[in-house]
């Protein structure tokens, strides 16, 4: 099994009204109730779109700095994210797509590098 990262930029979603939001919500909790089901879900969630909430930590100077803001200005942000642990790159696919439909917009999957083994 490998663990893989299915996620959206928060400018892939586009422009609709709410009442095709609210629609959206029961196809994409049916999809997550599926992946707990078969047992794959390992975590998922939506983040807040307002980034001026967020913060960043960077030790790249030699002391570590707290910043309240996104660590770089970009016109890009993560939007969302679910993790799986599924057998392959196929069935990370399968359940990209049933999140991309669910959603009704562009997901990418990653997958997480294989994690050392403690010694």
């Amino acid at each position: 099994m490998a663990n893989y990262l299915i996620y959206f930029n928060q400018q892939w979603v586009g422009d609709h009204p709410e009442e095709w939001f609210r629609g959206r919500g029961p196809l994409a909790m049916a999809v997550l109730g599926e992946m707990k089901a078969a047992g794959v879900y390992v975590f998922g969630g939506g983040l807040e779109e307002d980034v001026e909430t967020a913060f960043s930590a960077d030790p790249t100077s030699g002391a570590l700095v707290i910043t309240d803001a996104p660590f770089s200005e970009t016109q890009e942000w993560l939007g969302g994210l679910t993790a799986v642990d599924v057998a392959d790159d196929e069935a990370a696919t399968m359940w990209a797509g049933k999140v991309a439909e669910a959603c009704g917009w562009p997901q990418e999957v990653r997958r997480f590098k294989p994690q050392p083994r403690a010694t």
